[in-house]
């Protein structure tokens, strides 16, 4: 791989290590947040739900923004926007003000998200699942980073914010580096708008999977925790076990980078990922004291899961354009619908008492991905999708 792609591909991976912390790292804080501030467990779990779903409402305008201001610069903006929000909604203990200042939190997740595919389409079609795993392992690492210094660093600065304002520092300094390493990741010229397939059967059955996946994850980032802490453990030691969940992630991306583009099922791999995951959740709900198990499981699963679902929309359309739109729409929508994990779990948990009710949820969000991809996501149907994407105009 020529040098030039090689800097590229290190700034992608830069950038997307900034994608995650500032939800991430929220999870295990969430209970010194809600001591802090007086707040139920459904307020706090809109610390979850606001970024999501920002992710999803602003996800569809990344494709235009590319266009008029191309890739590079809209890529670099939006990290930038995420520490600079992540500053000023820490800097005052005013539950308010820190809601309010997550929303540009999110958008800048969701644009700069939504942008990589279409970077790969543009300088790596050729080996399109090693380079979405590179940025993906970016993705992990920074969401594994984060989970494991949250505790840590809000026990050493005297409390959550300080935690969140290192995170925030980091996205500010990350956003730099990409500008750096990210010279020549497109022509303006060459970035065009497409049309969102809203009419392809195949994009509709990419955003159900992407929507139960982030309804699992999301609800298990910001709750894992504090379910175990309901069991006795500490604040610490109930932390880590998103810290084992994240790490666990990065190996098995590594492992997908090189092992992807050589296998062509996604179903394979994603229904393997996918009872894996049911697993380790009737685990928590029937026998939570295997917890580290689970976490491991967790951590493999979505690992691969969120490999292979950042190649869908590559597999679905045909330029930098049209991967953008599918990637738009199935984030779009996707995030939207899986935003309300995290607020609706803890308003379970605030009605019933306990977090065993917001598990059986997922578990049955589980048995619903498993017949998705099960069913739905034959090679066949890939290729009608791309055929049908292209034909539409995107």
């Amino acid at each position: 791989m020529p040098r030039h792609r090689l800097t590229v591909l290190f700034g992608l991976f830069l950038a997307a290590i900034a994608l995650r912390p500032q939800i991430i790292a929220v999870g295990p804080l969430l209970p010194a947040i809600r001591r802090e501030l007086g707040v139920s467990h459904a307020v706090a779990g809109l610390l979850g739900t606001i970024p999501v779903l920002c992710m999803g409402v602003f996800a569809p305008s990344a494709v235009g923004l590319a266009a008029r201001f191309g890739t590079r610069a809209a890529i670099g903006v939006s990290v930038a926007l995420i520490g600079a929000a992540g500053l000023v909604r820490v800097a005052t203990a005013d539950p308010v003000v820190l809601l309010l200042f997550t929303f540009p939190v999110g958008v800048g997740i969701a644009i700069a998200g939504t942008l990589m595919p279409m970077a790969v389409k543009e300088r790596f079609p050729h080996r399109p699942a090693f380079a979405t795993s590179v940025y993906t392992l970016g993705i992990q690492i920074g969401a594994a980073g984060s989970a494991a210094v949250a505790v840590p660093l809000s026990h050493a600065l005297s409390g959550y914010r300080g935690s969140l304002a290192v995170v925030s520092l980091a996205a500010v300094a990350i956003a730099g580096g990409w500008f750096l390493l990210s010279g020549g990741v497109e022509r303006r010229a060459e970035v065009k708008r497409a049309r969102l397939p809203l009419r392809s059967p195949t994009a509709w059955l990419l955003v159900l999977i992407f929507s139960v996946i982030g309804i699992v994850y999301y609800g298990l980032s910001a709750w894992l925790g504090a379910a175990y802490q309901e069991h006795g453990w500490s604040e610490s030691r109930a932390g880590l076990l998103l810290t084992v969940i994240q790490a666990v992630t990065v190996p098995t991306v590594v492992v997908m980078a090189f092992v992807g583009d050589r296998v062509p099922s996604r179903r394979l791999f994603l229904s393997g990922a996918t009872l894996l995951m049911f697993g380790g959740l009737l685990g928590v709900v029937l026998a939570p004291g295997g917890g580290w198990a689970y976490a491991a499981m967790f951590g493999v699963g979505i690992g691969v899961t969120f490999s292979m679902l950042m190649t869908l929309p590559l597999d679905v359309a045909d330029d930098p354009a049209q991967v953008g739109a599918a990637a738009g729409m199935m984030m779009g929508l996707g995030y939207t619908i899986s935003a309300v994990s995290p607020f609706a779990l803890g308003a379970v948990r605030d009605a019933t008492g306990s977090f065993t009710d917001s598990l059986w949820l997922l578990v049955a969000m589980e048995v619903v991905l498993f017949a998705a991809v099960a069913l739905g996501l034959t090679r066949e149907r890939l290729r009608r999708g791309a055929k049908h994407v292209a034909r539409t105009g995107g």
